[in-house]
């Protein structure tokens, strides 16, 4: 067995993917897609991170894989210490449910629950009851206290996504993967979004591994991972939105 196949040993990462290929159609065929294409990169637990690249880089492949959303056609993708394709159906859905939090860009609120049935939504369905005390800092750090009652169509297009913030802290999931989550709102909304999730990670420990295109949003992570052609081509440490726009335009954004 070669090195690469061996499961992680090292404590405080908390997604990996191992010698990662996702193919569309069949390998064999010229016209076949490769939207992984050996990938190996680890994701450190209690760090905000990015992943950003052109169009068709990749990027949204690899965080669905990530997260147990999307099956490898070959390599090895791990949560913490659990190799995902190792689990039946049950089991992914379990940890899915139990271990990962999910913002993505269109929202994806119950539109007839409340904020508050939507924040707590996670621990419902898992037949639990959310810790108080967390559930009231998360409240309050979102800013969200006098909205709890409203339904998503009363909330603005920021405050829906603070919603799904806070659905996906609300459980303290092992890692929350976000995909464009400020894709859909504006500049002021977006930051706001950006700051929480940076003040998650600095206050509460949380892991982010965040899909965006845009180089501010790149800008609130610890460590930028760029994609192209399925392959990673760079990594940038403390990004600002300079170093990261002038890496982009390098590799042919």
């Amino acid at each position: 067995m070669t090195s690469t196949m061996q499961p992680p040993t090292t404590t405080g990462i908390a997604a990996r993917a191992l010698d990662a290929y996702k193919v569309y159609g069949n390998e064999a065929d010229e016209n076949s897609v490769r939207a992984l294409d050996g990938i190996s990169v680890d994701f450190a637990e209690g760090a905000f991170s990015a992943i950003m690249g052109p169009s068709g880089s990749g990027k949204s492949t690899l965080l669905h894989c990530l997260a147990g959303l999307d099956s490898l056609t070959r390599g090895h993708v791990y949560l913490g210490d659990v190799e995902l394709s190792s689990l039946s159906e049950k089991q992914l859905t379990l940890v899915r449910r139990d271990r990962i939090g999910f913002v993505f860009q269109a929202y994806n609120l119950i539109p007839t629950l409340t904020a508050i049935e939507n924040i707590t939504l996670p621990v419902a369905l898992a037949g639990k009851k959310p810790d108080e005390q967390w559930l009231q800092t998360v409240i309050r750090t979102v800013g969200l206290g006098d909205r709890l009652h409203h339904r998503p169509t009363e909330l603005s297009g920021g405050q829906q996504q603070r919603v799904a913030v806070a659905r996906a802290l609300v459980s303290r999931p092992h890692v929350i993967f976000a995909d464009e989550p400020t894709g859909n709102l504006d500049s002021k909304a977006g930051a706001e979004i950006l700051s929480f999730m940076r003040q998650a990670v600095r206050e509460f420990g949380q892991t982010i591994v965040m899909v965006t295109h845009d180089p501010v949003a790149a800008s609130y992570s610890d460590r930028v991972v760029l994609l192209a052609d399925g392959q990673i081509v760079d990594e940038i440490h403390a990004p600002t939105p300079e170093s990261v726009l002038d890496r982009m335009k390098q590799i042919g954004h």
